[in-house]
């Protein structure tokens, strides 16, 4: 799981994939014949197939490089406080407290803490203890004075959460797994790829948390006639939930994606992989997701349009820094998406 480690460590917001690019980079170079970045930042990678010309399609599977994260709104340069504007969806509640890190004028990393404006519980008043909480009420303590903060921090510059990578149980977590683990089952899965017969655009987009944008250009570029997204999904499998409102759960499959958000999968793409999973008793679920949509969304409507589906990998807590997800769907999904690219 070391890759999968690098990847969901490394600092990525929308915008600012770059540090993760260079990583799916270099491992899409070890596995395809022609490896380049496009205009808008994303990384593609061309597997070749075995087939006739005239018979081969091209297959484009995406998974987004990108995290939510923030930007930043001002700088006080006398007390050396940041406040930030989010870069994607957050729940307010998830950022109390936390570890971020600013990438300073393209070059300065500096590790902060990000905190709600107010003061502490011990000397709230009633009012302020039942105010609801904005994101535009946090700001990042940098440990510095406020004209040292002014000389490497600007307003525009990236904010990430902070955390390591953690393995527990049967579980793997980390803050980014949204989608970092779509982009390693990508890379696993190509990996796994042999005798292919259609050409495999293995491609790492940016900027799918602000409206899947990197797989919307792509797609434009390599125009495929079939669309797999490799994203996660909720798994609502935890206390406080309703059976019919689990989404998934962890540890029963990766999911094949009927309806998201953004999709509505092509019917006989989900009966292929149904049928694959079936046969080489692999664990799925069936998955719909009312709200969220995947970088297949994008890739359905380019130009004259591709048959396209979302595999999803469970998660709980996602867009948090405790994104979890489970070792069996994650090989349920590395097996599932290199049976298909094999046929």
């Amino acid at each position: 799981m070391k890759l999968l480690k690098k990847l969901t460590e490394s600092f990525g917001p929308s915008g600012f994939e770059d540090e993760t690019r260079k990583i799916v980079e270099t491992e899409l170079k070890g596995l395809c014949s022609k490896v380049w970045t496009n205009t808008m930042g994303s990384v593609v990678g061309l597997k070749k197939g075995k087939g006739k010309a005239s018979q081969k399609k091209k297959i484009m599977v995406a998974g987004h490089m990108d995290e939510i994260g923030f930007l930043v709104s001002h700088v006080d340069e006398k007390t050396g406080y940041v406040r930030i504007t989010p870069v994607g969806g957050f729940d307010p509640r998830t950022l109390v407290g936390q570890k971020g890190m600013i990438l300073g004028k393209g070059k300065h990393r500096l590790f902060g803490l990000i905190n709600v404006a107010g003061r502490p519980i011990h000397v709230q008043t009633p009012e302020e203890r039942k105010k609801e909480l904005k994101v535009s009420d946090f700001y990042v303590d940098l440990g510095m004075p406020g004209k040292e903060v002014a000389k490497k921090v600007e307003v525009g510059d990236p904010v990430a959460w902070r955390r390591d990578f953690m393995e527990f149980g049967d579980c793997y977590n980390c803050k980014s797994m949204d989608d970092r683990v779509g982009v390693y089952v990508m890379i696993e899965a190509l990996r796994k790829t042999k005798g292919n017969t259609h050409d495999i655009y293995a491609v790492g987009t940016v900027q799918e948390e602000v409206g899947l944008r990197g797989a919307q250009t792509s797609a434009y570029e390599i125009e495929p006639d079939i669309a797999v997204a490799l994203d996660v999904t909720l798994a609502l499998d935890t206390p406080g939930g309703e059976p019919h409102f689990k989404i998934s759960e962890l540890g029963k499959g990766v999911t094949v994606s009927i309806m998201n958000g953004s999709l509505i999968s092509d019917r006989k793409l989900v009966k292929e992989f149904r049928d694959i999973a079936k046969k080489n008793k692999i664990p799925i679920q069936l998955e719909i997701l009312p709200r969220g949509g995947t970088d297949a969304g994008a890739m359905q409507r380019t130009k004259s349009g591709a048959r396209a589906v979302t595999l999803s990998i469970p998660t709980r807590y996602i867009h948090s820094v405790n994104e979890t997800v489970h070792k069996n769907d994650i090989q349920a999904g590395i097996d599932l998406l290199a049976a298909f690219l094999s046929k």
